[in-house]
């Protein structure tokens, strides 16, 4: 970042309103504050989109004092490259899956449960709530700073080129991609399939080459990697929950001026919910669009899926990892998970 915190509060003194933290400057000189973020989805995902727009909403508020470059895509690498970034400071802003973060913060996981969440009606009150306080909580004690609201990726789907998934015991040796998680390898294993940690910039050529049958993501990662053109079957499971959490470098977000924090969390936070109800909509209309590009939809039987995990011994051992405070807190929204 390049800032001189003097002399920006200097130029907008003058420009100040009666609310704090909020800039009514008409005329700049350039960028004080130069940012980079980045994120592992396409262009055309609601969450490119909706950060896109809040990054131009924050020019905008601050007469274009702050400039943050947008990098979608995995533009600059992997999902673990890229925090290894935001971590060094070379970075300044990182959306990711708390499932992936759970590499380093392990609580960060909770969330992606299996079967744990019956909907949104009990995932955005645990989110906006005392779970997801807690797990920024342990984010902050990592050295990344994670805004208040966190973005939806969705429920998780399974697809194969193989076969359909109906029930766990379709699952049985399955070889699937899922990324870089303990707590998604420990499900599959669960499952008995044959989990292979990759990358997402790397998942459509796996499934391509025939490295892995199938993966599992959200109907609208499904849709904009393009993934239906490597997959046959689409399986309903809705077996885990997954969101992107907005983090910062902590000590690049601790050097900045509270009045530029206080605009920057402002609109990515307020687009976090335009973004939520960006995948409510797709959601309703995707199934549809996917069937049309040639996937074959199944509807499968969650009841097998969390009585295996249930004999498997999975909710047992996760429950001992994460402690029981936090997993107090998942079950005071989702539910007794058993």
């Amino acid at each position: 970042m390049r800032f001189d915190r003097r002399s920006f509060i200097k130029s907008t003194a003058a420009f100040a309103v009666a609310a704090p933290a909020v800039f009514r400057i008409t005329k700049v000189q350039g960028a004080e504050f130069s940012m980079k973020y980045a994120n592992n989805t396409a262009a055309t995902h609601p969450l490119s989109i909706r950060t896109k727009e809040a990054i131009e909403a924050i020019a905008k508020e601050t007469g274009g004092k702050v400039d943050i470059q947008q990098f979608t895509n995995s533009q600059l690498g992997t999902d673990t490259d890229m925090l290894s970034q935001l971590r060094s400071g070379a970075l300044e802003f990182f959306t990711l899956s708390p499932l992936i973060l759970s590499t380093l913060v392990p609580k960060a996981s909770i969330n992606g449960i299996g079967f744990a969440w019956s909907g949104y009606d009990k995932v955005w009150p645990a989110m906006d709530g005392e779970l997801g306080a807690y797990v920024r909580g342990e984010i902050a004690k990592s050295g990344l700073f994670a805004f208040d609201k966190i973005y939806d990726n969705g429920f998780r789907q399974i697809t194969s080129s193989t076969r359909p998934i109906k029930t766990a015991e379709d699952l049985n040796g399955f070889k699937i991609r899922v990324p870089p998680s303990p707590l998604w390898t420990s499900m599959f294993k669960a499952f008995d399939s044959a989990p292979a940690s990759i990358n997402f910039s790397e998942v459509y050529s796996a499934l391509q080459t025939k490295v892995v049958e199938g993966q599992e993501n959200p109907l609208a990662i499904i849709q904009s990697g393009k993934l239906y053109e490597v997959q046959k079957y689409l399986s309903m499971t809705n077996h885990m929950w997954d969101g992107f959490w907005f983090l910062a470098n902590a000590k690049n977000w601790n050097s900045l001026p509270k009045e530029v924090q206080t605009v920057i969390q402002k609109h990515f936070n307020d687009h976090a919910i335009k973004e939520r109800q960006d995948i409510a909509n797709l959601n309703a209309t995707l199934q549809k669009e996917l069937v049309e590009k040639g996937l074959q939809i199944v509807d499968a039987n969650p009841a097998s899926f969390r009585a295996k995990l249930a004999s498997a011994g999975f909710y047992k051992e996760w429950k001992e990892k994460y402690g029981a405070e936090p997993w107090a807190l998942l079950e005071k929204y989702a539910g007794s998970i058993s």
